[in-house]
């Protein structure tokens, strides 16, 4: 057995059901949480949708939004400007190009206003149930750690993940990736002591001096 897919199967015991911290209804409030994530935590996203989905409950109303109205319940989460810019832009795209249903390919949605490979990643993994490894900072972080990529970027980052992980495993890997560095890989004192995966860990490696033990063949 490859190191990646010990260092796969690990997690999958760690997080046998993993899953988006994003509260969602549907496609629509999905999108609109992952791009109100940016540069801010799901938790505080999670504070701030229940008022904005009350005042705008679809894409057609989010589409008509008053900017200052919108910039002033989605405040909290930080960047709310470029973030008010974009979910009306976005609305409004997908109002126009797509009669209001969003995209269920990557194409199409990367083609919608302030969307980006991150996002349209997010968006068709959890909502349309389709394999895709979104790289956020702790997906970034955490891999490059373990030693599942090698990657000095975001996008190498995904490649190297695309390849080293089965594809049916790419969704759940992404979001085990983003628990682990959520709770236990953090940026600032992760807690390589708690840590499960510290025998299979680069990153514990070369900070303790101790080898990678694999412990399958």
């Amino acid at each position: 057995m490859s190191l990646y897919k010990e260092i796969v199967g690990e997690l999958k015991k760690i997080y046998p059901n993993p899953q988006c911290e994003l509260v969602f209804g549907s496609p629509y409030e999905l999108i609109v949480a992952v791009v109100l994530s940016a540069q801010c935590t799901d938790k505080r996203v999670n504070m701030v949708t229940p008022k904005l989905f009350e005042k705008y409950p679809n894409v057609q109303a989010l589409a008509c939004a008053d900017k200052a109205e919108l910039q002033d319940i989605i405040r909290p989460c930080g960047f709310y400007n470029n973030k008010s810019k974009s979910l009306i832009a976005m609305s409004q795209d997908i109002v126009n190009k797509f009669n209001g249903e969003i995209p269920e390919n990557k194409e199409d949605l990367k083609s919608l206003a302030g969307v980006g490979e991150k996002t349209a990643n997010v968006v068709l993994s959890t909502a349309f149930g389709v394999p895709a490894i979104a790289v956020d900072t702790h997906v970034f972080r955490v891999s490059n750690r373990l030693g599942l990529a090698n990657g000095k970027n975001v996008e190498k980052t995904q490649l190297d993940l695309e390849k080293h992980v089965d594809k049916a495993d790419w969704s759940d890997t992404h979001f085990r990736l983003v628990l682990h560095g959520r709770y236990v890989c953090k940026a600032i004192n992760p807690k390589c002591d708690e840590c499960k995966l510290q025998n299979l860990c680069k990153f514990y490696a070369k900070n303790t001096n101790k080898k990678i033990i694999k412990h399958k063949k």
